[in-house]
């Protein structure tokens, strides 16, 4: 199908849903909750052949970590938003200004319209699923564009909303070349994307064109900070733990770690001894398959170039070494990397773990700092003190202490990145408000002082202006 003939049915889609729209610009919150319990039917209903596409798509996806990690967070994004989206309605009040009294004033949550979802290949139910929620809970219309390497999660889910949901409400499209471009030109209400800062700084620039606010959901390289005053075990427990998730591929995965340097040996010694009771190989049906052939051979790139700039790797399950025809890579540590190897140069997106060491918590602070803000950043210490230094002194999209990843199943918390790792935030309330005009109203009252602050100003109305901001009378004569 040509550019035009993409771009072309793509606004049709839109403008379908905008149409709908306007004949129904504030649906119920009966109509809002039916709609989030037919989502949640839905899921619930095909739980098992979700897992089954994700896992066709990805080669070797465990239905269990699916269900865990998509299934699981899909529902509870679902159940929080039923739970509250009646509050979230109800307009708010807002403070009145001393001089303007008795008038009142108001917050209402509106609907913004359409709204439209770019979905990663990474979590693909998760990703399309929350933020879908988000703008159903809002009250808006909803266009999702899957990934390419989702064929068949796409081709599913095309067939079960078709079936539940008709396409004025929500409408699913399949990447068939140039749609991702396409898409992005549209002229929504508000366009959410998550994916790779050079991907989301493309889509922010096409949306520019119709002035499409955007929530961008990037990634960049979340630090993992270890301190001595914390058990090594338990912390690396939960740190390998979160980066054999999904083998890596995961925005707000450790991406590297930052140790004081006596513990180095410790660090390596107790990683290896937690993966040995976990893994024997990666022929495990619970360990992940890299997405695609280029994505695997990018991470022997990266392990290549590592061990040819000095760098020690560490296999991490040393029976296994990368297999291409299963698309599987063993998680290894890459020790005392330097800056000039590409697993220090950007997002590294798979199971490969650095280690970096220092002397001092400032140190570590500093090496932070002089980098791109991260999607997340995960602390391991028990002192308080050290925790609020670091909170204090380094910025990310979001924090978790003594563990990592696990915030972003908090719905009460808003998700977002800062800078280079994103824009904007939902999950939850933000979600719902970020999704929604928070339109000001103020209701004038019958009698009011205004009627004196229009020129030209009489005595009464200058001595007024004069009173309010405590000047001379003087001033104004």
């Amino acid at each position: 199908m040509s550019d035009l003939l993409i771009a072309s049915r793509l606004e049709q889609y839109r403008q379908c849903q905008y149409d709908a729209f306007i004949l129904q610009p504030m649906p119920t919150v009966e109509e809002r909750i039916a709609a989030l319990k037919a989502l949640k039917q839905l899921i619930t209903q095909y739980q098992v052949q979700i897992c089954q596409a994700i896992a066709a798509d990805f080669g070797c996806r465990s239905a269990s970590e699916t269900a865990l990690l998509e299934i699981f967070t899909s529902l509870e994004s679902i159940n929080d938003a039923i739970k509250h989206v009646k509050t979230w309605m109800k307009p708010q009040r807002r403070h009145t200004s001393l001089w303007f009294k008795p008038a009142k004033n108001s917050v209402i949550p509106q609907p913004l319209g359409v709204v439209g979802i770019i979905v990663p290949w990474n979590y693909p139910l998760f990703l399309t699923i929350a933020p879908m929620v988000a703008a159903l809970a809002a009250g808006n219309r909803v266009m999702v564009k899957m990934s390419e390497k989702s064929q068949h999660l796409c081709q599913l889910l095309q067939h079960l909303f078709v079936g539940e949901f008709n396409e004025e409400q929500i409408c699913i499209v399949a990447e068939e070349g140039q749609t991702g471009i396409a898409f992005s030109q549209l002229k929504f209400d508000h366009l959410i994307f998550t994916g790779s800062t050079t991907t989301g700084k493309a889509v922010m620039a096409a949306a520019a064109t119709n002035l499409v606010p955007v929530t961008l959901e990037l990634g960049g390289k979340s630090p993992v900070i270890l301190t001595d005053d914390y058990d090594v075990n338990i912390a690396l427990s939960r740190i390998l733990g979160g980066k054999v998730y999904n083998s890596g591929q995961t925005c707000v995965a450790p991406d590297y770690m930052l140790i004081p340097q006596a513990l180095e040996s410790e660090v390596i010694r107790q990683a290896q001894a937690i993966m040995a009771q976990r893994f024997s190989n990666i022929q495990h049906p619970d360990y992940t398959s890299i997405i695609d052939d280029a994505s695997f051979y990018r991470l022997c790139d990266t392990t290549k170039d590592a061990i040819e700039q000095g760098a020690k790797v560490i296999n991490l399950i040393p029976q296994s070494k990368p297999d291409l025809q299963l698309r599987k890579f063993p998680l290894q540590l890459i020790c005392q990397p330097t800056e000039a190897m590409i697993a220090m140069q950007r997002e590294i997106f798979g199971p490969l773990l650095p280690i970096v060491t220092y002397q001092t918590l400032q140190q570590a602070l500093d090496y932070i700092n002089a980098r791109e803000r991260p999607l997340a950043l995960y602390l391991f210490s028990n002192d308080k003190a050290v925790q609020q230094q670091v909170l204090n002194q380094t910025r990310s999209g979001g924090v978790v202490i003594n563990d990592v990843m696990l915030h972003v199943t908090q719905e009460d918390l808003p998700f977002g990145g800062i800078g280079h790792s994103g824009m904007g935030h939902y999950h939850g309330r933000e979600g719902f408000e970020s999704l929604s005009k928070m339109r000001p109203v103020m209701h004038q009252a019958e009698f009011c002082s205004g009627k004196y602050f229009y020129a030209p100003y009489g005595k009464i109305g200058k001595r007024l202006i004069n009173f309010i901001i405590n000047r001379k009378l003087s001033r104004y004569e």
